[in-house]
């Protein structure tokens, strides 16, 4: 599991709110995303969490959802359940903050891969513009029509 980016600070955000969230290894940090067929638990200020829930949503067929409290059902996996907040968390940094992944190593690596494939999608997305207006690839050639000129 390696993080998407070199940390802005060594191993810690910019974000004071990521940091005090990281750092405070209290329950009342803990936010549940659900993506997928997961629910995992990601510790990060507000903002952060957003941003990397919205990242994470661009690659899904379903909604990625974020959660203040334990959806009912709860974590499905007894890895992700069991896992220590202590350590061996994976970070991900978003612009200048960071999402701690409090799951097991196999669940980790499925939401870091889902937010780098977001990331991905939305870097294809921002060099073809928001019009779709760059070249088309995997198509054979063909560039779709401007739908929002009509």
């Amino acid at each position: 599991m390696e993080p998407n980016a070199a940390p802005p600070l060594g191993d810690r955000p910019h974000c004071s709110d990521c940091r005090a969230a990281l750092e405070s290894g209290g329950r009342q940090a803990i936010s549940f995303l659900l993506v997928e067929t997961l629910t995992v638990p990601v510790v990060g200020c507000d903002a952060h969490l957003e941003e990397f829930r919205a990242i994470c949503e661009l690659t899904t067929e379903d909604n990625a959802e974020l959660l203040g409290h334990l959806p009912a059902g709860g974590i499905q996996c007894p890895a992700c359940r069991n896992h220590e907040q202590g350590g061996g968390m994976p970070l991900i940094f978003v612009e200048a903050g960071a999402v701690g992944i409090l799951a097991c190593e196999r669940h980790a690596t499925a939401v870091i891969e889902c937010y780098q494939s977001g990331l991905q999608a939305r870097q294809q997305l921002g060099a073809n513009g928001p019009r779709g207006g760059g070249s088309i690839h995997n198509t054979g050639g063909i560039e779709l029509p401007d739908l929002d000129d009509s």
